[in-house]
């Protein structure tokens, strides 16, 4: 599989481990023969929620997952160039296109998302994009 980015709905998902969603998302995060790559981004969709509401246990999933990251996504001005690039030509929203360039900065086999299938993210053609979802 070789390394791979997750976007924040998956780390999300995964850490609820609630129906077909969570456990897709598990198996991915689960699997072996992945490394994994991540992002400030990601880190600021997910943790300052949790961190607010002292959701002791969703913090603790998350920040596992961020010190097991190979790889992190920079310089951040590269990653931001990038992803405005890339929000044009395919239409996203910021956040998807931060994602998008900082899974394309690290050299990203593929980028996982829970986002579905109709999604612009999954129109993407510059980076292998699978949903967890489909």
């Amino acid at each position: 599989m070789g390394l791979t980015f997750v976007d924040s709905g998956v780390l999300i998902a995964a850490s609820r481990g609630v129906g077909e969603l969570g456990s897709r998302a598990l198996a991915v995060l689960d699997d072996p023969a992945r490394t994994f790559a991540s992002s400030v981004f990601v880190r600021l969709e997910v943790l300052p929620k949790p961190l607010f509401h002292k959701r002791a246990d969703e913090v603790e999933f998350y920040r596992s997952f961020f010190a097991a990251a190979s790889k992190w996504a920079e310089p951040l001005d590269a990653v931001v160039r990038r992803a405005y690039a890339e929000g044009v030509k395919n239409g996203l929203s910021a956040i998807d296109a931060l994602h998008v360039a900082a899974a394309m900065i690290v050299g990203a086999d593929e980028l996982i998302t829970a986002e579905r299938a109709t999604s612009p993210l999954c129109r993407v053609k510059s980076l292998l994009v699978r949903s967890i979802r489909s």
